[in-house]
């Protein structure tokens, strides 16, 4: 695949924190990007997909440089993630593919699914404890690659369409939310079979996921507007409601401190809970129609996209 990177050196924005304990900090990217799903490398680098021009940025907070790879003809890159050896490793929808790109050489490689399986609609992924990464694909399937071996499986969803976030356990479980399919499953590491979990609220609409550090799993539910957790040891769910009128939850993050972050869309805002306290605290954006679709970050650091005013934001905790 032809590599291609551009360079933009953009002004860094700072906009001012709902809550004493947070330092924002908001960086303007390429405009028309789309910037979709963001991931932040152990040297504080973050890498973001440019969903709309077909490519893969690389943003150095410390000096507010963007460096633009395109992903090949007909990309639209949708998550990113950082794999074990350091590389931002991207599902990449527009060529049905999983990609990695060097960090160092920008060098991009690329894993077709195999050609029977048609359009996926490549949406997240994780890796597990063996080193595979495990993605879905919201036509109703989701998958697995082996980066030594190069083998690929694919499966078909139990309820079909709607696969979309995945995450994997501090114990190396892995699990997926249907958005289609209002439910999460737990994905069996060796055959491949994943058990649906059913949500106390019906045509909740679970989008994505993540674990916190007791292996607990927090689903951001995008037509109920709640954030509910599931404990897969006591297999109990607790729900709670995001704050205003007529909440959606996107994105869902959990960080070190097993504070979860949440990107609500009808108030324009990120959202932090604190499951102890049940306690939220709300961020709105200073710009109209942000579209927060992610959250990911590091310890310190939680990282949003606003795709849609083409920025990066950083929430900083003390």
């Amino acid at each position: 695949m032809r590599r291609a990177v551009v360079t933009v050196l953009l002004a860094v924005l700072f906009v001012s924190s709902a809550a004493a304990d947070v330092a924002i900090q908001a960086f303007a990217l390429p405009s028309g990007g789309g910037a979709h799903d963001v991931a932040v490398d152990a040297d504080g680098i973050a890498w973001y997909t440019a969903q709309r021009s077909g490519q893969l940025g690389r943003l150095d907070p410390a000096t507010g440089k963007v460096d633009l790879i395109s992903l090949g003809r007909g990309a639209a890159p949708h998550g990113v993630i950082i794999g074990p050896d350091g590389a931002p490793w991207v599902t990449e929808g527009g060529t049905n593919a999983i990609v990695r790109v060097d960090p160092r050489t920008r060098e991009v490689k690329s894993w077709p699914l195999p050609e029977g399986r048609g359009y996926a609609n490549l949406n997240t992924a994780t890796f597990d404890k063996r080193g595979r990464i495990w993605f879905t694909g919201q036509t109703g399937v989701y998958g697995r690659l082996d980066p030594t071996t190069g083998a690929m499986q694919v499966w078909d969803a139990p309820r079909g369409r709607g696969p979309y976030g995945i995450t994997t356990t501090p114990d190396g479980d892995v699990y997926y939310a249907s958005l289609a399919g209002n439910h999460i499953a737990r994905v069996d590491l060796d055959s491949g079979t994943a058990t649906v979990i059913e949500p106390p609220t019906k045509d909740q609409g679970a989008r994505r996921v993540w674990s916190d550090s007791r292996g607990r799993i927090w689903v951001s539910e995008w037509t109920s507007g709640n954030v509910s957790r599931y404990d897969p040891k006591a297999r109990a769910w607790k729900t709670w409601k995001l704050p205003g009128n007529n909440p959606h939850t996107y994105a869902v993050y959990v960080d070190e401190h097993d504070m979860v972050w949440l990107s609500e869309w009808t108030a324009n805002a990120i959202v932090r809970f604190d499951p102890e306290r049940e306690r939220f605290d709300v961020y709105s954006s200073d710009k109209p129609g942000a579209a927060v679709r992610q959250i990911l970050g590091r310890r310190g650091e939680v990282w949003a996209p606003e795709s849609g005013a083409d920025r990066l934001v950083v929430y900083r905790t003390k």
